[in-house]
């Protein structure tokens, strides 16, 4: 279906699998808080995101080949970062269990509103689609 293939809805979708990929991160941190010499790791994609758009570099959607392309293609990508700088316990692990549950209820809340927002969008096609 055209509504799925377009830019807008793309990236909703690629947002939502960095916050999946963020929760099993965040999960993976807080499962190893007590391991010595243990490393957080973190996902950046919002900022990433960010940069594209700052840069002008997202692709505006054409209904027709004859028009004329607005930006380029642009598909940002979750990075994994590992945080080797920092150290919390005298283990040398750098996990911080508060910091991490704060993350995981934040990324929660973004993960929801995002599915909420993709079903509000799957919902308007179908009710174009049934002409109601």
């Amino acid at each position: 279906m055209m509504i799925l293939n377009k830019p807008g809805f793309q990236m909703m979708e690629r947002s939502l699998d960095a916050a999946t990929l963020r929760q099993r991160v965040i999960a993976d941190n807080i499962a190893n808080v007590d391991t010595p010499f243990f490393k957080r790791s973190e996902v950046r994609f919002e900022e990433l995101l960010q940069q594209e758009i700052n840069g002008g570099s997202i692709q505006g959607f054409r209904t027709d080949p004859r028009h004329i392309e607005i930006g380029r293609p642009s598909q940002p990508q979750p990075q994994l970062i590992r945080d080797n700088q920092t150290l919390i316990n005298n283990n040398l692990n750098n996990v911080d269990i508060d910091y991490e549950m704060a993350l995981m209820a934040k990324n929660q809340l973004r993960y929801n509103t995002m599915v909420q927002q993709v079903s509000a969008d799957i919902k308007k096609v179908r009710t174009a689609i049934g002409g109601r």
